[in-house]
């Protein structure tokens, strides 16, 4: 089992900027691939960010590109995702997965794991 562990959630202003974090434990050393979902009451799970933690490689959803960044930090077995010039239609619960699966898929179901989620309300 892998547990995932998220902070870094909050409220701010349009504009400004947030960083969450996902630190994995447990069997972490199985996972390769970490990404991040959010989830409002009115939409279904999307995906927002993924991440090959073996490479490096990275996968953005358009909504999101050139505002949001994901990173790894193996060492610390952590996940981050930065998230800059926030907007009110980024507002929902975050989620960090972890999967075994290298393909990376960008659908929910190809995760194995997940976390509690945190909030992230951005203000207009």
């Amino acid at each position: 089992q892998v547990q995932l562990l998220e902070s870094g959630g909050g409220s701010v202003q349009a504009g400004g900027s947030l960083r969450l974090s996902c630190k994995a434990s447990g069997y972490s050393y199985t996972v390769r691939c970490m990404g991040w979902f959010r989830q409002t009451p009115q939409k279904e799970r999307e995906g927002v960010a993924r991440i090959v933690t073996g490479e490096g490689i990275t996968y953005y959803a358009d909504s999101v590109k050139g505002r949001f960044t994901i990173s790894h930090d193996y060492a610390k077995n952590t996940v981050y995702l930065q998230m800059n010039s926030l907007k009110p239609e980024d507002t929902a619960v975050y989620y960090c997965a972890a999967t075994v699966d290298s393909s990376c898929s960008a659908s929910p179901g190809a995760f194995n794991y997940w976390g509690q989620g945190t909030q992230v309300t951005v203000s207009s």
